[in-house]
């Protein structure tokens, strides 16, 4: 099996949000990744090549988050930082963003979300509240999470603005081409968390595709989101694993492979 390294010499392939913002194609999610352990994932994350590192406001790990970055050497030009508005903060954005900032160290963040929609409801005052952020130069792009369809198609018809980003729990087992592609349409990335908490990687189809690659079935599971294009954000706070979590452009899956995955949809 192919022994996963280091990002060294390779730059991360990203996707162009609206505005033409990049966003790396591969990341850190950090939930449930708190105090000392936390701040190890997250600098060994950065160290050996992770450029986008995921929180939010109700993970409460922004300052080891913040802490990492600045402890790593690496530019904060280089790494793209998101960070999310917990639903029941409606109401507070600006002052909630302005913790997350203080928190983070940073006087932007890349990408701010909605983490759930407020009430179960797209909110629009939420999402004006988000797009000035953006213009005053807070959030360089702001987008949803955990948002349907509808609810994204409510707030742009709003603002005439639609979200960049909505990050939504994605894997084989929850892989919805209709809503990836009626995403696509509305120019709505789709960035999916939990890529391997969501998925039986002792799938016989995954196994099958793995040895043949040489490689693990959690690895085949992450290279099938980018052949996707979906941005994917798996979490760990071991050092092999977020290693082996990043190597995902030394093979590549066939087209046979990709649809043997996609039919493992429930």
């Amino acid at each position: 099996m192919a022994e996963p390294g280091r990002m060294t010499g390779m730059r991360m392939p990203t996707v162009e949000l609206s505005g033409g913002v990049p966003m790396p194609m591969a990341g850190l999610g950090t939930a449930r990744l708190l105090g000392e352990p936390g701040y190890a994932a997250v600098r060994e994350a950065l160290d050996v090549g992770y450029r986008l590192v995921d929180t939010a406001t109700a993970y409460r790990n922004e300052p080891e988050v913040g802490r990492a970055l600045r402890d790593s050497g690496v530019d904060r030009s280089e790494v793209f930082v998101t960070t999310k508005l917990p639903p029941e903060e409606a109401g507070r954005e600006t002052r909630v963003l302005d913790d997350s900032l203080r928190a983070l160290g940073v006087d932007h963040v890349d990408l701010w979300l909605v983490h759930w929609p407020p009430g179960g409801r797209a909110t629009v005052r939420t999402w004006e509240a988000f797009l000035a952020a953006r213009e005053a130069g807070k959030a360089r792009a702001v987008g949803v999470s955990n948002h349907t369809l509808g609810q994204l198609d409510e707030l742009t018809a709003a603002t005439g603005i639609a979200p960049a980003v909505n990050q939504v729990p994605w894997s084989p087992s929850r892989h919805d081409p209709v809503t990836l592609a009626a995403s696509r349409e509305r120019g709505v990335v789709v960035e999916g968390y939990s890529p391997l908490s969501g998925t039986n990687l002792a799938e016989p189809a995954l196994a099958a595709v793995a040895d043949a690659h040489g490689v693990t079935a959690a690895r085949v599971v992450l290279r099938w989101h980018l052949h996707h294009g979906i941005v994917v954000i798996p979490k760990s706070g071991d050092p092999a694993r977020l290693r082996a979590n990043l190597d995902l452009w030394t093979f590549a899956l066939t087209p046979e492979e990709i649809a043997a995955i996609d039919a493992l949809a429930g």
